[in-house]
């Protein structure tokens, strides 16, 4: 194994294997997205070719895996890794991934540096995500039922369209400052809301884009914040202050898309798009590196770890 990388990840991987990890691809981008809003599509679809009460359960569970799918895309369009052309990274990543989910890529950008640069020290904005872990069991039933109740993803978007209208006073410069920052999540889906409505189902905008959106959408993006940063090892080691966590074929349908479980191997190597994390994976393995890794078997393995602290006690 290579030489000590506390504190260095430079020191992980040649410079050839480096500028392999490195390339972005303008067609993998647009296959990416594509693939998302394939799959959105493909599950509305199937509703109206065939309603039923588990039709609808299978297309919930993977509209909200592709939104927190497009999530995802956006995060990487914020690295500039999404499309190789920068004027269609940022475009794509903020139209067609980030503003219709409520994830402003231009405020996200400079945000989820930060995160990087200061990864599980005090001054991680992200830090308040992983700090009260690990939890009891009852606690984490508590937040999973808000979020399926659509009780988090309310609070957050009325958080979220308050906080766009800033300091304004009259309704005119609320209106102008709710547009100015939110008006790619509310033009975006106002645009979805009337495609829908055109196909003649408009029951499908509230029903299989925004349900989702408030309730599964919370959920999924919850565990994976559980996933990469809960209940990790020493800030100062690159090889454990973030997690990678294996995902079966069902796990990546359900809470994982687009190689999120690769979290570790994404903090060490940022430039690296999401697609090409499996790979930076294998090389890591091959040099020895797994066992000083934090890594994890599955989603189920890290909730436990995650919700280990002793009953609360009663009141």
């Amino acid at each position: 194994m290579s030489g000590d990388v506390s504190g260095d990840a430079a020191t992980l991987l040649t410079r050839g294997e480096e500028e392999a990890l490195r390339g972005r691809s303008n067609w993998m981008g647009l296959w990416l997205v594509t693939h998302a809003w394939a799959m959105i599509f493909a599950a509305m679809a199937l509703v109206v070719w065939w309603p039923a009460w588990w039709t609808y359960l299978l297309a919930f569970v993977v509209i909200s895996n592709r939104q927190l799918g497009l999530a995802i895309l956006m995060h990487d369009a914020a690295h500039r890794l999404l499309f190789a052309d920068p004027g269609v990274n940022d475009w794509v990543g903020a139209r067609l991934c980030g503003d219709p989910v409520g994830a402003n890529l231009r405020v996200y950008r400079p945000y989820h540096l930060a995160h990087h640069r200061a990864t599980q020290t005090r001054d991680d904005p992200d830090l308040v995500l992983s700090a009260p872990f690990p939890i009891h069991w009852a606690s984490f039933r508590r937040k999973m039922m808000r979020d399926l109740l659509g009780i988090t993803g309310f609070q957050l978007r009325r958080a979220q369209l308050r906080a766009a209208t800033g300091e304004a006073k009259s309704p005119a410069a609320k209106l102008r400052a709710l547009l100015a920052r939110e008006g790619g999540f509310l033009g975006t889906n106002a645009i979805l809301g009337l495609a829908l409505a055109g196909t003649g189902n408009p029951w499908l905008y509230p029903a299989l884009w925004l349900a989702p959106l408030l309730t599964g959408y919370q959920l999924v993006s919850r565990l994976r914040n559980i996933a990469e940063h809960a209940v990790v090892g020493e800030a100062r080691d690159p090889l454990r202050n973030t997690r990678t966590t294996r995902a079966s074929v069902l796990a990546r349908m359900s809470v994982a898309p687009y190689w999120v479980n690769y979290h570790l191997e994404h903090h060490l190597f940022v430039y690296t798009p999401c697609w090409k994390l499996p790979r930076a994976h294998r090389l890591l393995k091959a040099k020895g590196y797994a066992p000083r890794m934090e890594l994890a078997e599955n989603y189920l393995e890290v909730l436990r770890k995650a919700c280990s602290a002793p009953r609360e006690p009663r009141r």
